[in-house]
């Protein structure tokens, strides 16, 4: 296919797969029913394992333990680890007609309170403790929060479901799939807290026919192998650790070796020692990963494949990525609304594709650059914002319409908020975002949420946040403040203090700023990209 503007028609060779969750998980069952589906491993714990037959046992029995329960149709909130349980509870979920709430489980309790009463869930899963921090103390804070956002209305107050021995409560239940709802391709499988450009994180539904369909694509132009076996510490909440690995081993009948949190020792371990055939993470966790590798110095002799995304990666840490994991390196672009990848790159391309773009456009997919103060679209290798239409699109944010509108316009396309270019041969080029977004090792973070918490403190007048280059994170938050009182400024050390209460760690500013103007346009909205450069020139001092 030759472009001749910065349009590509969708590739329709490939179909869309018209399946749920549950048509998947019967039909790998079906198949191989003996095989290794799941592992799930832990630094200090024995690794757990499931073939395809137990995952559907399990699944089945947590689908009847939840519609004992709670009516089809719930929205089912988890909050943990990855747990196998994690990866248990979709199926089960899947399985009920009900949609999994996903939430990160570094999130402090103002945060999740927001994302349980925005997706109305009817009850949380949660790990007894993530990075030794207890869970159900920041719970239970986000639920007395809730009680109060909601007082005076019937809204519910969600139920407490612990990961710890849940599985023996399933496994007490005799599974009962004649109670299981009829459930469509079309019909949600997640919600995906994401914030876009503004405001506070909107719930996005993803519905199983994208989901699905979308790791298939993945798994064909990454060159993923049937029966392979594919070790992720890519965090669960993320529609890249949940949908593209975890249905993209059960497409391929493979096994998901799945870290309960990311510690470079054990993923280098669990390479060599499950003979992994390809390693998912994310650049940080790559580079992260490097010290490990040379210190155990291991074999990789079954490793055939590196997958990476989230991030722009540069060309040098492509390079090292290959050569220190043996591998050739595929990488993704998208985001969480396009469920998730819209672009890609193959092992069989050339480096320069390889390491200096996202590669070709998916299958079912159409992508058009258009020019940011036109809306035209722009000549072969001309700028502008990336669009994108097809299967893959959100199904809107949940009770959320307003949202929705301004996310997808009336011809069907969503705008991306990032800056690409499209090839004559159809290869994109992501150069920038025109969205304020922070990518913090493969983690979005949004400054309005940041900012929000910040203009709390009653010393704050205003604050602007920005992401600043780092080595091991890729971006880093950085906050400029105004003082209400100049001659009283709020300390750095009093602002950590504050934020370590209202947001978790990833989200807090890691640079205090102040002084110098902000620059603003001729509306006097404050220019974002312009306080990134007059931040890294020297125009601001250090709280």
């Amino acid at each position: 296919m030759t472009l001749t503007t910065s349009y590509h028609p969708a590739d329709t060779s490939r179909p869309i797969l018209d399946c749920t969750l549950g048509d998947l998980l019967h039909d790998a069952a079906a198949d191989s029913p003996n095989e290794q589906a799941l592992i799930g491993i832990a630094p200090v714990s024995p690794p757990r394992s499931w073939t395809y037959r137990e995952l559907l046992e399990d699944a089945e029995r947590g689908a009847t333990w939840l519609l004992q329960r709670f009516p089809v149709g719930s929205h089912i909130a988890v909050w943990a680890a990855n747990e196998p349980e994690w990866l248990i509870l979709q199926c089960a979920t899947a399985l009920a007609g009900m949609t999994l709430v996903t939430a990160n489980p570094a999130l402090r309790a103002t945060e999740l309170a927001h994302i349980l009463d925005a997706s109305d869930a009817s009850a949380v899963a949660f790990s007894a403790e993530v990075r030794g921090t207890a869970m159900i103390d920041i719970l239970l804070d986000a639920l007395d929060q809730l009680r109060v956002r909601r007082a005076g209305t019937a809204g519910p107050i969600p139920s407490l479901i612990p990961f710890t021995g849940w599985l023996d409560a399933i496994r007490a239940v005799e599974p009962d799939p004649s109670r299981f709802p009829s459930v469509l391709p079309s019909d949600a499988i997640q919600l995906q807290f994401t914030s876009g450009t503004t405001g506070l994180p909107k719930p996005a539904q993803l519905t199983h026919r994208a989901m699905i369909t979308n790791a298939d694509y993945v798994n064909t132009r990454g060159g993923y192998p049937e029966g392979g076996v594919s070790v992720s510490p890519i965090p669960l909440f993320h529609a890249s650790g949940s949908g593209t690995a975890a249905f993209g081993a059960m497409l391929l009948r493979g096994t998901l070796v799945l870290c309960r949190v990311f510690d470079p020792a054990l993923v280098v371990d669990a390479i060599d020692r499950f003979g992994a055939t390809d390693v998912r993470m994310v650049p940080a966790m790559f580079r992260a990963a490097f010290p490990e590798v040379r210190a155990q110095r291991p074999t990789f002799a079954t490793l055939r494949l590196c997958g990476s995304g989230g991030d722009t990666i540069p060309v040098e840490l492509s390079r090292e990525i290959e050569e220190t994991f043996g591998a050739p390196l595929t990488t993704v672009y998208g985001q969480t609304e396009v469920s998730p990848v819209l672009a890609q790159t193959a092992p069989e391309d050339s480096e320069q594709t390889r390491w200096e773009s996202a590669g070709a456009v998916l299958p079912q997919a159409e992508v058009k650059i258009v020019d940011t103060a036109t809306g035209e679209v722009t000549p072969i290798g001309a700028p502008g914002e990336i669009c994108a239409r097809g299967y893959q699109l959100v199904d809107g944010y949940y009770e959320m319409p307003g949202a929705t509108e301004q996310l997808i316009d009336a011809d069907g396309w969503l705008h991306t908020g990032d800056l690409g270019t499209l090839s004559a041969d159809g290869i994109l080029t992501v150069t920038g975002r025109l969205k304020d977004l922070i990518i913090r090792g493969g983690e979005n973070l949004y400054p309005s949420e940041i900012e929000a918490a910040l203009l709390e403190h009653p010393r704050v007048a205003l604050a602007a946040v920005v992401g600043l280059p780092d080595e091991q994170w890729g971006e880093v938050v950085a906050a400029v403040i105004e003082h209400v009182d100049p001659q009283s400024p709020v300390s750095a050390a009093e602002l950590t203090a504050f934020t370590t209460e209202r947001l978790s760690p990833q989200k807090r500013p890691a640079t205090w700023l102040q002084g110098g103007a902000l620059p603003a346009n001729a509306m006097g909205k404050l220019q974002k990209f312009r306080l990134r450069e007059q931040i890294l020139a020297g125009a601001f001092q250090e709280l």
